[in-house]
């Protein structure tokens, strides 16, 4: 087959595919699929129901599977004519490599991975929600900064461990014996948990240990946390805008101007920009005319008229 005869037959595939798969029912289909095979994945966890109706989930497993591969196909099939864009769209590979791992052999054969990449399709859900999407971006998009936040909550967790041990790990071995021990302790610090105790067992040592509690607590619980939530509500209007962005039609162009054709003349006749030019040497020609008589007028005035 040749390509000009494969093109046309390439962009009708992708017109008839893209009119399925744009549409509410195939989505609205999809979703719903996606939703029973999440409901099969949990009525698997109960042994009696597996041992009873094993054949029953395994063929229902099969119908899901061949669901999926033909709803992909179908995807795949809408880019017919611009393949190159189908893996251009992140959530088009996600769903490509879940339905592709599921037919390799390694995934059959371990129980553990089959189940991992079924669950991996309860994660496709996210493409028919739009806020649950738009929640997905934001916190691929918060990764930089969650790196970055890690990073200072590391080095805040390693000074102030450091410092405990050695204040605390003589009086109290059990919280501060070691680095590791200090650090845990003070991450459960973070979340505030146990500090009234914590705070208490300080003062026991000495009074200076409040401006030890206090300050981990200040940077640690209220100025990190509070970063860390500005790091992802930042994510989340980029998340937000991006969606408003990819819904947003884009207009058509506009269709060039073609300056109208000039009126052809006519052998014989005067031309339109002849009669324009005839009219207005007429009007030149009357107020000359207008102009004369004021002045005639004016030089035979009398002198008691002119006063």
């Amino acid at each position: 087959m040749s390509e000009r005869t494969a093109a046309p037959l390439r962009r009708a595939l992708a017109d008839r595919s893209r009119r399925i798969v744009d549409s509410g029912a195939f989505a609205t289909t999809v979703f719903c699929l996606i939703a029973a095979n999440a409901v099969l994945l949990g009525v698997e966890t109960y042994a009696g129901v597996v041992h009873q109706w094993h054949e029953v989930l395994k063929a229902v497993e099969h119908l899901f599977l061949a669901a999926f591969t033909a709803e992909i196909l179908l995807r795949a099939a809408a880019h017919a004519d611009r393949p190159r864009d189908f893996f251009r769209d992140p959530w088009n590979v996600f769903d490509l490599l879940v339905v592709a791992l599921a037919f390799m052999p390694f995934a059959r054969e371990n129980a553990t991975v089959l189940r991992l990449l079924r669950l991996a399709r309860v994660l496709r859900a996210a493409r028919f929600l739009p806020q649950l999407r738009i929640v997905i971006v934001a916190v691929g998009k918060s990764l930089p900064g969650t790196l970055s936040f890690l990073l200072v909550g590391a080095l805040l967790l390693y000074v102030y461990a450091m410092v405990g041990w050695m204040v605390f790990a003589d009086d109290d071995p059990e919280h501060y014996g070691s680095f590791g021990r200090a650090a845990l302790t003070l991450f459960l610090l973070v979340t505030l948990d146990g500090l009234g105790d914590a705070v208490r067992a300080g003062l026991e040592i000495s009074r200076w240990t409040i401006v030890y509690f206090a300050s981990f607590v200040l940077l640690g619980s209220f100025v990190l946390v509070n970063l860390l939530i500005g790091v992802v509500i930042n994510s989340l209007q980029e998340a937000r805008e991006l969606e408003t962005e990819q819904d947003r039609p884009v207009p058509a162009p506009a269709p060039a101007s073609v300056p109208a054709p000039a009126p052809a003349s006519v052998p014989g006749q005067p031309s339109p920009a002849d009669d324009s030019n005839a009219v207005l040497r007429a009007r030149i020609a009357d107020a000359r005319r207008t102009l004369d008589a004021i002045e005639a007028g004016l030089t035979t005035a009398t002198p008691s008229q002119r006063n």
